[in-house]
């Protein structure tokens, strides 16, 4: 099977993680099962466990920060260090083995029928109440144009030229808003598939709160630039 334009179908998985030690080596050996995965690569931001370790073990190959970086400034320090593929995906390093489910994102883009594919996850119980979802969808929908029900998750596949054109990518926890806002203001296809995947929730507890609250600040840092016209 191949893409638009003959080109081989294959991808590259790229990992974010920050103390997943539990986990990862589950993520990644799901992912290394999927079809058209030619590389999975995690990004080991600023962990202080065996994250590392546990997904070098696994078959990963293992790109180490210094210190945490946060999710986007990782991942883009990540992409300068891996060869183009046509294909990418990003995967949450806590998805564990429900990390198979990104086969369905890549037939998407794999089919032609979309540049950007991202998983909607179904209803996890130890969420929070919901306004940082809300509060994202209400930006890509205004600055974007794009009616989204998934405007957090982290679960994507998408070509080489989509993601170039999303780079660079936005800081922290506001990459997933920000690459939506400007895939779709680009005239990428985006569209969301529901996926049977789950990730840690990190509940009603201050840990989670703060979590969120700081989730919030990046999204709304990475919506200013792209509401000013400066990106």
């Amino acid at each position: 099977m191949t893409l638009r334009g003959g080109t081989a179908e294959q991808a590259v998985a790229l990992v974010a993680a920050h103390d997943e030690e539990r986990v990862i080596a589950q993520t990644v050996k799901a992912l290394r099962d999927v079809e058209g995965i030619t590389e999975v690569v995690v990004v080991a931001d600023g962990c202080t466990d065996g994250t590392a370790a546990e997904a070098a073990g696994a078959g990963a190959r293992v790109l180490s920060t210094p210190g945490r970086l946060g999710k986007g400034t990782a991942l883009e320090g990540a992409i300068e260090r891996v060869p183009p593929a046509p294909m990418y995906v990003l995967v949450d390093g806590d998805v564990g083995a429900t990390a198979s489910q990104v086969d369905a994102l890549l037939e998407e883009v794999r089919s032609g029928r979309a540049d950007v594919a991202i998983g909607r996850l179904p209803a996890q119980a130890g969420g929070g109440f919901g306004m940082v979802k809300a509060l994202a969808a209400t930006l890509i929908r205004r600055l974007g144009g794009f009616e989204s029900e998934a405007p957090l998750s982290g679960q994507r596949a998408l070509t080489r030229e989509a993601l170039s054109a999303c780079r660079p990518l936005a800081p922290g926890f506001g990459l997933e808003t920000a690459m939506t806002i400007d895939a779709t203001r680009m005239g990428f296809r985006v569209v969301e598939v529901p996926v049977s995947m789950r990730h840690r929730a990190t509940g009603r507890t201050i840990r989670g709160f703060t979590h969120r609250g700081r989730q919030g600040l990046d999204v709304v840092r990475a919506a200013i630039p792209r509401a000013l016209g400066v990106r």
